[in-house]
């Protein structure tokens, strides 16, 4: 693969930064004029100008005059901040329902200039050639996107079937690959307390390759289990939602990841280890790991954390280091980017304000890609294949009978377990509720708030459906949602009041290869098509976010209230976080890791 933007390595350019450096030759940048924020030393300097080559810096100084020749571009500042362009530790670009090219697009203006992305979900849909498309298209934008390389798929093994499996082989091949930072995170939890084979080989070829082994704890259990699950070789991990979940972690010698992302609020809650208890906050690392559209569109990116980070009560230069030079020292790059110091990338922020960061001027490797909120750099397409755009397979044309729930014979009403969604939180509670038998067939409960669920196998064609009780979406009267992004195997997930709604809306999702359906009194209110591999569209962030409102929109219409419901119903088939789940092979039990009977 031909990468486009690619820039010379230090080495490669050193030459010509030492030279620029000396003044013995011109820079292709200079910026003057402003306060220059040292990462390293948490110390706003004023009277620097700073000086760029190669899409490098070559030299911070009082004056660098001697850099500036008749092609130099040179930018007054005007007094503002010049800020180390922003670093989002963990995301997942699939989240956004946007390919790398159009997130990126999306959030440059936002001034991320840097993203550490795990594309575990299209790695569930098309394995290592769905990674390898999303890394390839990844190093052909202005910004820098490295890949992780998914390592749990499935998640759980035995409790879910997915599109691809990913092996250790796999993870060897990655290791390989030039865009590729580290192993992704690493869900199996138990497999790794367990010192599954598989899990550990994964970990090694990481670790042999010398890059970083992301982590996933999804468990309040600080005791042994956590002990065993650090000792495996993770060095990170965003599950935490608590201030002692932070400070285990950092205790450990691990990174402690403070999520918020479109439906995730789990900084405030935990940056207290620092801001309260006085934590080295070094240690410390800001993230998102899911925003979907409408939150880039209409909110921000690493802008938006970095802010709540602040109002949150951090020192803005901390939380500056939290979302710059941390984050490139966890993944062995703080000789590559994460500051405004010699050699590094120079990718910078100009703002005005430096607790609130508006986002003024956007400059990465040297050039202005983003000015007022306004994108001025290309970010290319890369070619997706026809295999990555077939990918919803349901082997036949569903019924209302395909969501029927059969009751014990002869019950009048039964004990089912019931889904319980939790707002603003991605772990789930394990809810029961006695339900009405009809004709045999137990009843969802709109009046309990309790909707029926159902995932429709769509990797392998199997006309497979499992049914099950959700609670917490509010909906009523006759409806359907369905949505072929359902993590982590991302089969297709549909939540109803009406089974022939349900059918409707899932026969929707096939027609339309993929993405998001809402039905309403026989007939789809919104739709969010998401071509590739179910799971993202190649259309501009804005196009996308505006169709995502619309959805939103629908599911209100529909009775829905929640926060950021969608990434809620996305993940209700999540089976490595508490505590309750469905799959394609039933429901699961995530407290003990075994698949559970619906009724008591």
């Amino acid at each position: 693969m031909e990468q486009k933007n690619k820039i010379k390595s230090w080495p490669e350019a050193a030459p010509r930064l030492i030279a620029v450096a000396a003044g013995r030759e011109p820079a292709d940048l200079v910026i003057r004029g402003g306060k220059w924020v040292n990462v390293h030393t948490r110390e706003v300097l004023e009277g620097y100008d700073i000086s760029v080559a190669e899409g490098r810096f070559a030299a911070v100084a009082p004056d660098l005059s001697d850099s500036i020749g008749p092609d130099t571009e040179v930018i007054d500042a005007a007094g503002r901040y010049i800020v180390p362009g922003l670093c989002d530790a963990h995301m997942h670009i699939e989240s956004g329902m946007l390919t790398p090219a159009e997130f990126a697009a999306a959030v440059i203006p936002h001034g991320t200039t840097s993203m550490f992305t795990d594309p575990h979900e299209i790695a569930n849909v098309l394995g290592l050639d769905g990674v390898r498309m999303m890394h390839d298209e990844a190093l052909m934008q202005p910004v820098n996107i490295f890949t992780q390389m998914p390592s749990c798929a499935p998640s759980a093994p035995g409790l879910e079937t997915t599109g691809f499996e990913i092996t250790p082989e796999d993870v060897a091949e990655a290791m390989t690959w030039p865009g590729i930072i580290g192993l992704g995170e690493m869900m199996n939890f138990p497999g790794v307390i367990n010192a599954d084979p598989k899990m550990l080989a994964e970990i090694a070829a990481t670790q042999n390759a010398h890059k970083t082994v992301g982590g996933h704890y999804a468990s309040p259990d600080l005791g042994a289990p956590f002990r065993a699950y650090v000792a495996g070789g993770p060095a990170d991990d965003h599950e935490g939602t608590c201030e002692a979940d932070a400070i285990a972690r950092v205790r450990n010698g691990m990174r402690s990841m403070m999520r918020l992302g479109s439906a995730w609020y789990d900084v405030e809650t935990q940056i207290t280890a620092v801001t309260e208890k006085g934590l080295d906050p070094r240690n410390f690392i800001l993230c998102t790991d899911d925003c979907h559209s409408g939150t880039l569109v209409n909110d921000g990116h690493m802008n938006r954390v970095f802010r709540h980070a602040v109002k949150c009560g951090a020192d803005p230069l901390v939380a500056l280091q939290m979302c710059t030079l941390n984050t490139a020292t966890h993944f062995g790059l703080e000789r590559e980017l994460g500051s405004i110091t010699p050699g590094r990338r120079a990718d910078v922020i100009l703002t005005s304000d430096l607790a609130t960061l508006p986002v003024e001027q956007v400059i990465a490797r040297g050039k202005t890609v983003a000015k007022d909120g306004k994108l001025l750099a290309e970010c290319p397409h890369y070619d997706w294949p026809d295999s990555a755009r077939n990918t919803v397979h349901l082997g036949k044309t569903l019924t209302a009978a395909d969501f029927e729930i059969a009751a014990p014979e002869g019950a009048n009403t039964v004990t089912a377990r019931v889904i319980g969604v939790v707002e603003n939180q991605a772990p789930t509670k394990a809810l029961t509720a006695e339900l009405d038998v009809t004709d045999g067939l137990a009843q969802p409960d709109t009046a309990k708030d309790i909707a029926q669920i159902a995932l429709v196998e769509r990797h392998q064609g199997t006309g497979g459906v499992t049914n099950g009780f959700v609670s917490g979406f509010g909906y009523k009267g006759r409806m359907a949602m369905g949505s072929t992004v359902a993590h982590d195997s991302h089969h297709m997930i549909v939540v109803g009041t009406d089974r022939e709604m349900m059918a409707a809306c899932a026969n929707a999702l096939g027609e339309m290869g993929g993405g998001v359906s809402v039905w309403k009194d026989g007939e789809e209110i919104a739709a969010v098509p998401l071509p590739i591999a179910g799971l993202m569209s190649d259309d501009p962030a804005q196009t996308v976010a505006a169709r995502a409102a619309k959805m939103v929109e629908a599911m209100g219409a529909c009775g829905c209230t929640l926060n950021n419901a969608y990434m809620q119903h996305s993940l209700l088939a999540l089976v490595v976080i508490p505590e309750i789940r469905i799959s394609d092979l039933g429901l699961v039990d995530v407290t003990r890791f075994e698949l559970t009977d619906l009724f008591e």
